[in-house]
């Protein structure tokens, strides 16, 4: 869906739910940490794609997973005081399909994805930790469920 939907100027990482915006570089040896404490002989959590989105200018899958939204909530706890506004602000799990484009463009993916749009089981397979670089992303580390 992203392929076939997100301007490709723009795509640089598959489907993926975003916990965190932005965190310090310094505090990566104890997210690492952390990410492998979450995840190392941990069954992966039981996630459902439970509706779609209208983001304004964009498209997206809307998730519900208790256990990834205890995960975040854990990070979030260890992690406040250095926590961006926007991550501070709370975490609505969602794949974005769409993203940047005009808003009747997005309206129209909308109108054609919602009357055959069935909630679903989706597979989480871990967490994983990426740099920004103005437009390519760099992997890091990559923390993956049992």
């Amino acid at each position: 869906m992203r392929r076939e939907h997100f301007p490709p100027e723009r795509n640089f990482l598959s489907a993926h739910l975003t916990m965190f915006h932005h965190l310090p570089p310094r505090l990566l040896p104890e997210l690492k940490q952390r990410l492998n404490d979450e995840t190392r002989g941990v069954v992966a959590p039981h996630a459902r794609l439970a509706g779609i989105l209208n983001l304004g200018r964009g498209v997206a899958y809307r998730i519900e997973s208790p256990a990834l939204e205890d995960i975040r909530d854990r990070l979030a706890d260890a992690f406040a005081p250095m926590l961006t506004a926007q991550d501070s602000a709370g975490w609505r799990p969602h794949v974005t399909i769409q993203n940047k484009v005009n808003a009747k463009m997005a309206r129209a993916l909308l109108a054609r994805l919602e009357p055959d749009f069935r909630a679903r089981s989706v597979a989480v397979a871990g967490l994983a930790t990426w740099y920004y670089r103005d437009g390519p992303w760099e992997a890091i580390s990559r923390h993956m469920f049992a």
